[in-house]
């Protein structure tokens, strides 16, 4: 299911397909969030914002605006 990266829960895990074109997308492949890349939600903060994920063996903090602008798919944990 392709969703929104904000939207997932703690623990989901997913695949990033797209981004929302505007100046963003840039900063956050330069971080290491490209398509094709696994992440997983790591944490959350108590309000929500910002968002701790794991990706490329690495933590990396987000705020709640800019995983919005990521689209991703869900993988299906056996």
């Amino acid at each position: 299911m392709i969703k929104r990266l904000s939207d997932l829960n703690k623990g989901e895990k997913a695949i990033i397909q797209s981004f929302d074109q505007d100046e963003i997308y840039l900063k956050l492949m330069e971080m290491g969030c490209v398509p094709g890349e696994e992440v997983v939600i790591e944490n959350r903060a108590p309000l929500g914002d910002p968002i701790s994920i794991k990706i490329a063996g690495y933590a990396l903090s987000l705020r709640q605006e800019e995983a919005d602008k990521i689209w991703v798919e869900t993988v299906l944990i056996a």
